[in-house]
């Protein structure tokens, strides 16, 4: 950050204050309205929070390579040439392109695509911002909350009644808003996520097939696709689930759908398996014959090499690079992501958000599981709750077992909160919709 953030960055809030009184004015629905303001400007918040933590806490890191080593390169290259800043934009490079070399030395992430992607949509938003990191991340910040919007829509629309704790679970996790908001991949994936879900629901759910929801479909998956690949793994599966489950619990009784639940599961596990395999053959770090090694090198590298000085490591026992010795630790991945760290491994202030929110997770998913234990299970046959569960737990898996720093973990894990919060809210209701019921009955 520097002394243009305090000219360009307040343009840019007063302008957003005023658009967003518009939409909101606009909006027809009383409790839209009443999530609109704080579910934007948090992110907003979270944004510009997130770019003070890295400047003035960790003096540097991520978000200050992806702008200042990155994104304000490409932007000095557009005032001197513009041709070669969208040459840059573009990722045009070749054997004759060296009159780029005195941008792309200076570009930390250039030779790393995943993370250049990013690099190169901070360009683009910098085009408007004259290269302002508050105001860049504040672009970043929207997109996500668009993407955060668009997955409550979703679920509101099925549980209006629930609109409180649907907002709470996807639009107000605190770790969520913070990490989710700033010029970081984590945000990009994030927003692009509660699109493909919104998405998915419209077009294969309730056959909407409009040009702009097949554009929003595309548009999402492309996203994740060129930033973090190992999401689409994880939630290609769920998604199947979901559809699958949708069309066959909506047939028939309770027992009709347990009698089906494991044709759904083997047709969701084969589809699964095809469209990962697709994803990933012409990847050799994400591809399935690879990926244990690579869940192996990415933990140990993170716990003892590029985090080490954290202070905030963990283990949950030895990788040695096969798909069986990653099974074996599956039960303590997903613990570790979505009930970890407890309060007594606490070591910095972001670490006690992070163990609060984990605690929650913990007793709640508890307190459900043994008192309501019969209605609990019974509430599994719900296709959104199965969704959720599904896409959650898979993912608490991935990154549990190739972080090791709860640091870092905490960063990756943020996609899957919105998930394991809004199936415990779906499983809340369910069961005590199915216990109203029973004790109708006995009445």
């Amino acid at each position: 950050m520097d002394f243009r953030d305090f000219i360009v960055t307040p343009f840019y809030l007063i302008l957003l204050f005023l658009v967003s009184l518009v939409i909101r004015s606009r909006l027809s629905d009383p409790v839209l309205k009443k999530y609109f303001m704080p579910a934007l400007w948090l992110k907003v918040f979270g944004a510009i929070a997130l770019g003070f933590l890295y400047q003035f806490y960790y003096s540097g890191g991520d978000t200050f390579n992806y702008h200042t080593f990155g994104s304000r390169i490409i932007w000095e290259a557009f005032t001197q040439d513009f041709s070669q800043g969208v040459r840059l934009i573009i990722n045009e490079t070749s054997e004759n392109s060296g009159d780029l070399y005195p941008y792309i030395y200076r570009i930390i992430f250039y030779y790393d695509a995943k993370s250049f992607f990013i690099v190169r949509l901070a360009a683009i938003f910098d085009l408007f911002t004259f290269s302002t990191y508050s105001s860049t991340a504040i672009f970043f910040a929207l997109f996500s909350f668009l993407g955060s919007w668009a997955f409550f829509l979703t679920f509101y629309r099925e549980f209006p009644h629930l609109h409180k704790w649907l907002a709470l679970a996807i639009l107000f996790i605190p770790s969520v808003l913070f990490w989710g908001s700033g010029i970081l991949k984590d945000t990009v994936t994030l927003g692009a996520l509660g699109l493909l879900t919104y998405s998915i629901h419209q077009v294969a759910l309730k056959g909407k097939r409009s040009v702009r929801n097949l554009f929003i479909l595309f548009l999402s998956f492309y996203l994740i696709f060129s930033v973090k690949k190992y999401i689409l793994m994880c939630f290609l599966p769920a998604a199947f689930f979901w559809v699958y489950a949708d069309r066959l619990f909506s047939m028939g009784s309770f027992v009709f759908r347990v009698l089906f639940l494991p044709i759904i599961i083997a047709a969701a596990l084969v589809s699964g398996y095809w469209g990962v395999a697709k994803l990933t053959e012409s990847d050799q770090q994400y591809s399935l014959d690879a990926i244990a090694k690579t869940a192996k090198i990415t933990a140990y590298d993170i716990r003892y090499y590029t985090g080490k000085d954290a202070g905030s490591g963990y283990s949950l026992g030895e990788l040695d690079g096969s798909m069986g010795s990653m099974l074996r630790l599956a039960p303590a991945a997903v613990n570790v992501s979505l009930f970890r760290p407890y309060l007594w491994e606490v070591r910095n202030p972001l670490m006690l958000l992070s163990a609060f929110e984990s605690l929650t997770f913990l007793l709640v998913t508890i307190f459900l599981l043994l008192k309501y234990t019969r209605a609990f299970f019974k509430a599994l046959t719900d296709s959104n709750i199965l969704f959720c569960l599904v896409f959650s737990i898979v993912f608490a898996f991935g990154v549990g077992v190739s972080t090791y720093n709860f640091g870092t973990l905490a960063r990756y894990k943020i996609p899957l909160l919105p998930f394991y919060a809004l199936a415990l809210v779906l499983l809340t209701d369910k069961i005590r919709t199915e216990v109203e019921e029973e004790s109708g009955e006995e009445a």
